[in-house]
C-alpha cells in the first residue's frame, strides 16, 4: 500500500493523434486494466473532489483513492494524493461481484478518520476499461496513452504526463503539442474519467 503526491497534464486527443504519438516512441509497457468506480448515492466523494476505484489487471489488482492535495506545490497542473492498497486479483475480483470496497488498508484508515458513518453506504455505480501505453516520451519523460472504453461502447482516448517536476511537464506537453498539432482547450484538459464513465453509462 502507498501514498503518493500525482501531478499531472491530461489532454484528450482524437483517435488520429493517439495513434501517431502511440507510433513515434519507445514502448515500455503496454496492457489493459478494468476500472470500477464507488461513492455513495448522494455522491459524497465527488462532492468532496475524491475518487475511488479498483482497478484489475491480468494478474492482480490495487483499490486507488485519490484525495484533494491540501497543500498543492504548483497550481498549474492536476495535483492530487493517491492513495493505494493491492489486492489479489482474486480478491479483486470478489469485492466488484459484491460491490464492495476492502477497509483493511490505507483507504480504510482515510475513511475511519472522515467519512466513517458513510463507509458503508458506497455502491459502485460506473465501470470503464482501460488499453494503457506507457512510453519513453520527449526528454525521458514518460507518456500514457490511454483507450478508454465506456459502458454503451462510446471510445475516448487521453495523453497524460506525470512527473514531479511541473516545468519538465509544461515543456513536454508544449513539444507535444508543436509536434502532432493539438491544442489544450477547457474542453479537452484534466476531464475527469470518472465524470465520462458516468456520462457513458447503459
Amino acid at each position: 500500500m502507498s501514498k503518493n503526491r500525482e501531478i499531472e497534464a491530461k489532454t484528450l486527443l482524437s483517435q488520429d493523434v493517439y495513434q501517431k504519438i502511440v507510433n513515434s516512441f519507445p514502448i515500455k509497457a503496454d496492457f489493459v486494466q478494468e476500472n470500477y468506480y464507488f461513492d455513495t448515492p448522494d455522491d459524497l466523494l465527488k462532492d468532496h473532489r475524491i475518487s475511488l476505484r479498483i482497478r484489475i489487471y491480468a494478474d492482480h489488482a490495487e483499490q486507488t483513492m485519490k484525495v484533494p492535495d491540501l497543500n498543492p506545490v504548483q497550481k498549474k497542473f492536476h495535483e492530487v494524493i493517491e492513495i493505494n492498497d493491492n489486492l489479489t486479483h482474486a480478491q479483486a475480483k470478489k469485492l466488484v461481484a459484491q460491490k464492495q470496497i476492502d477497509f483493511q488498508g490505507n483507504i480504510g484508515e482515510y475513511f475511519d478518520k472522515h467519512f466513517a458513518d458513510q463507509k458503508n453506504q458506497l455502491k459502485l455505480f460506473t465501470w470503464s476499461k482501460t488499453r494503457r501505453i506507457l512510453m519513453n516520451g520527449p526528454q525521458n519523460c514518460e507518456l500514457t496513452l490511454d483507450a478508454t472504453s465506456y459502458p454503451d461502447g462510446y471510445q475516448d482516448f487521453e495523453l497524460e504526463i506525470e512527473n514531479t517536476d511541473p516545468a519538465l511537464i509544461k515543456q513536454v506537453q508544449t513539444e507535444l503539442e508543436h509536434d502532432y498539432s493539438f491544442t489544450q482547450t477547457k474542453a479537452n484538459t484534466n476531464q475527469n474519467k470518472i465524470a465520462r464513465a458516468s456520462a457513458h453509462r447503459k
